[in-house]
Formats: C-alpha cells, sequence, structure tokens
C-alpha cells in the first residue's frame, strides 16, 4: 500500500519543537510530518498561524491519540467528524490511530490493551468502520506496545492485529520499535512476528527509541535515540517487504535538532539502499 504525498523519511511535530525546528531553518531530509490532531486542530492566534506554515511546506499525516478505538464507551462521532474537517483542510493524506483503548466512563490517559478475543474484534472492526464512513477513505491502525495482556484471551496478538486489519478492512501504521518491545517483554522473535502482519496494507512506519526498565521488559517512551535492534528490524522490512514512507517519534528528551536530523537521513540513507536493491532486482526479473 503506497500513500499519495508522502514519501521518504520524516519526523514528528510536537509543541516542543517548534521553536527548536523553527531555529534551525533547513530540515532536510524531512519529507513529511505527524502531528496528533487533538493537540493542533483547535490552535489559533500566533501558534496556529506557525503550525499552518509548517502544514505548508510538509505533508501532514494524522496520528491520534485520544479515539479510543477498543474502549467500551460510545464512539465519539463529533470528535471523528473534527479530525475529518481538520484533514480535509490541510490536505492529511491519513489519519491513524492506536490500536488499544483510552477511556472506560472518562479519559485514562493511557493507551490500554485490548483482550485478544473474537468479541473484541468485532466491536474495534465495527468502530472503525464506523470512522472510515465518515472520513470517506481508509484509516490506519497502529500495532501498541503492551505490558500486560488482558486476561480471557482466545488468540494470539498477531491473529487478532490480523483479525481487525482484515475484517474492518482498514490500513496497518506498523510500528517497528513496538515490535521490538513487545517481542522483548512477551519473548517472541519480532522479525517472525513483523512478517505475520499484513505488511501489503502498511500506509507508513514508526521508528523511535525506549527505555529499558529491566533485563526482560522496556517501556516505549519515544525518549531515547533508537537502538540497533530495532534498526535492524526496519532494515528487514524494507529488504524484504519494501521501503515505506517512515517516521521518526520523540515526544520528549528533545536532543539537539541536528542530531535528530542525524537519525532521519539514517532513515532516507536506508530507503535509498533498499529501495536500489528493489530497483536493481526488478531490471534483473
Amino acid at each position: 500500500m503506497k500513500l499519495n504525498n508522502i514519501s521518504g523519511a520524516g519526523i514528528g511535530l510536537r509543541r516542543g519543537l517548534v521553536s527548536p525546528f523553527l531555529s534551525h531553518g533547513d530540515l532536510s531530509p524531512v519529507r513529511f510530518m505527524e502531528v496528533a490532531p487533538e493537540n493542533w486542530m483547535t490552535v489559533g492566534g500566533k501558534a496556529g498561524r506557525i503550525f499552518r506554515q509548517f502544514a505548508e511546506r510538509f505533508p501532514m499525516v494524522l496520528h491520534g491519540l485520544s479515539l479510543s478505538i477498543g474502549g467500551p464507551d460510545e464512539l465519539n462521532i463529533a470528535f471523528v467528524k473534527a479530525v475529518k474537517k481538520f484533514k480535509d483542510e490541510i490536505k492529511a493524506p491519513i489519519y491513524s490511530e492506536h490500536l488499544s483503548y483510552c477511556t472506560d466512563g472518562g479519559q485514562l490517559y493511557d493507551l490500554m490493551p485490548i483482550p485478544f478475543t473474537e468479541a473484541a474484534v468485532n466491536h474495534v472492526a465495527d468502530r472503525i468502520q464506523q470512522v472510515q464512513d465518515i472520513l470517506g477513505e481508509r484509516m490506519a491502525m497502529e500495532n501498541v506496545s503492551y505490558y500486560l495482556q488482558q486476561p480471557g484471551a482466545e488468540m494470539s496478538e498477531i491473529d487478532f492485529i490480523n483479525e481487525v486489519i482484515k475484517r474492518a478492512d482498514c490500513l496497518l501504521h506498523l510500528d517497528v520499535n513496538n515490535v521490538y518491545v513487545n517481542s522483548i517483554n512477551h519473548r517472541y522473535d519480532p522479525l517472525q512476528f513483523l512478517d505475520q502482519l499484513p505488511v501489503d496494507r502498511i500506509a507508513y512506519i514508526h521508528i523511535a527509541g525506549h527505555y529499558n526498565e529491566a533485563e526482560d521488559l522496556i517501556v516505549d517512551t519515544h525518549g531515547a535515540n533508537v537502538i540497533e535492534p530495532v534498526w535492524n528490524i526496519l532494515k528487514h522490512t524494507y529488504r524484504q517487504h519494501g521501503v515505506f514512507p517512515t517516521l521518526l517519534e520523540r515526544d520528549f528528551n528533545y536532543p539537539p535538532v541536528a542530531e535528530l536530523i542525524t537519525e532521519v537521513s539514517r532513515i532516507e540513507a536506508l530507503q535509498q539502499q533498499y529501495g536500489q536493491q528493489d530497483h536493481e532486482q526488478q531490471a534483473i526479473v
């Protein structure tokens, strides 16, 4: 699955990075950016004008935080309509969300794991279809990190993700750091897991850093540099399944912009490397 309007390497536009990005000036090789619509769609004044300037320079993908697609509460239709309006205004090519939930009679302020059950698949797939009907297009669901599995599981994590995407007929927002985090916390082979995902549905990819709480416990924080095992998962994805738009997530502990650009440049270099290999293989065939 290739998205229109975005390609190459990107970075998240977080509030704490707006001023450093403006001061830095040239953000090459950044080709696109990502924002949480909740953080920007009601912002006006100077901050709103600055955001619009970024949106004119870079295609903006929308990555939501509060849809709570797997939650027990009624789907917030008014919110989805507001996202669509914002998406249309800035011509965002895709809206993605987390395959999790964050409400239960109120905001939980965390991304909670959905039980891996048939009933949950039906519940989530139905809600995704409702969102897609409002958007008039497919949305993408991100594979999430989780630390405790909800009780009563009837299927594995990989089977749950695959069933949701199949039944909802939606796209996959692949987070390679989450694949790595879960592989350590839940003890499975990350490459075998990735190869079982519906890679033909990948819209775009996240890569990020994390925090090592213990030898067998990693916390997904987006507050550190990407480590080599995670880069290796990205390489495997490109090598086995093709090159996709890929975005660096960094949500706090911001280093100098030049360091962030170095990581974005590494994404770009890998895309060029594996994109060239694909081209050469096609030429041989």
